[in-house]
């Protein structure tokens, strides 16, 4: 009896929790509202039919001297089948409402909707249009940095490794402006869909995302696994990386971090990585942010900051 009753109380513990989460989260947009601007569902492109789109977030203050501010852009997981833009308000929210930079959060096709290469060809579609319109933005067309999170972090590794390779440029809006970034933030992003397909880890499997995502099999597709995978174009004049990775990740292997950071080494990019320490998927908390904020701050407002790539030991139930 005792034991049944601890386990009504802590589902009503649960229960009560959750909405208070949902109502505190609520409070926090609201109040990121009071100092930023929010132009969402702003169209960058169209695949067919089907308009593509982002959200802009400005900072209410007026730029200093009228300087173009640098540009954060958050790009969503949700191991390409779902997820969505709106993630990146709370993401970016802060930093811009700091007044020190412009965020913007990019929509794109899902694999439900299009498989590979369609969620590249969109995201460097958004980088271009982004580009294009620098002067409409206040933002410096030099200075566009990107930031992913799982699905997000394979695609922005992506826009850091592939600038040069035009079979993944895709077609959608302002052709012939350049899809090049100035820094790279991957929070345990996938980087090589072979190696992934070795590890036995579920996400590999017939049904799962990856396959979904590449419209069959690794093993049926492997010249596509190959082509998505970030370590594929990895050279000398890539973008500094900042890659992070949890110890314990079982969605996507700790291995597909450590690796690429090896690979972005050897290839002499200015890379750091940052071990999450017992962390699995999903990254979070204070200390990583500020590295994130740093590692943003030094390449794209010039700062005189350090990096730390000393790991991250992730307390059970923090991250």
């Amino acid at each position: 009896m005792a034991r049944l009753i601890r386990i009504v109380l802590l589902a009503a513990l649960v229960a009560a929790t959750i909405p208070c989460l949902a109502q505190e989260k609520g409070r926090f947009e609201r109040q990121l509202r009071e100092r930023v601007v929010v132009e969402a569902d702003v169209e960058y492109g169209k695949a067919g039919d089907m308009p593509l789109l982002l959200d802009v977030i400005k900072p209410k203050a007026v730029a200093e001297n009228g300087k173009p501010r640098p540009l954060v852009v958050w790009i969503h997981g949700g191991a390409w089948q779902s997820g969505d833009k709106s993630s990146g308000l709370p993401r970016l929210g802060l930093w811009v409402a700091q007044g020190d930079y412009v965020g913007i959060s990019v929509g794109y096709r899902l694999s439900g909707v299009a498989t590979w290469p369609a969620q590249i060809h969109d995201c460097k579609a958004a980088i271009r249009w982004i580009r294009a319109n620098a002067d409409k933005l206040g933002i410096d067309p030099d200075k566009i940095g990107v930031w992913g999170s799982s699905a997000g972090g394979h695609l922005v590794s992506l826009l850091g490794t592939s600038s040069d390779i035009k079979a993944l440029e895709g077609s959608n809006g302002n052709p012939g402006v350049s899809s090049q970034v100035a820094c790279v933030v991957d929070y345990c992003g996938p980087s090589d869909f072979l190696l992934f397909a070795r590890s036995g880890a579920s996400a590999a499997n017939a049904n799962g995302p990856i396959s979904k995502l590449l419209g069959g099999p690794v093993s049926d597709r492997e010249a596509a696994a190959r082509e998505a995978s970030p370590v594929t174009y990895v050279t000398k004049d890539d973008p500094p990386f900042l890659v992070v990775h949890g110890t314990a990740d079982r969605t996507v292997p700790f291995a597909q971090g450590e690796k690429f950071y090896e690979k972005l080494k050897a290839a002499s990019v200015d890379a750091t990585f940052v071990k999450m320490d017992g962390g699995g998927h999903g990254i979070g908390g204070p200390e990583i942010t500020a590295r994130a904020k740093a590692f943003f701050d030094k390449y794209l407002r010039g700062k005189t900051v350090e990096v730390s790539g000393e790991a991250i030991r992730v307390e059970e139930g923090k991250q």
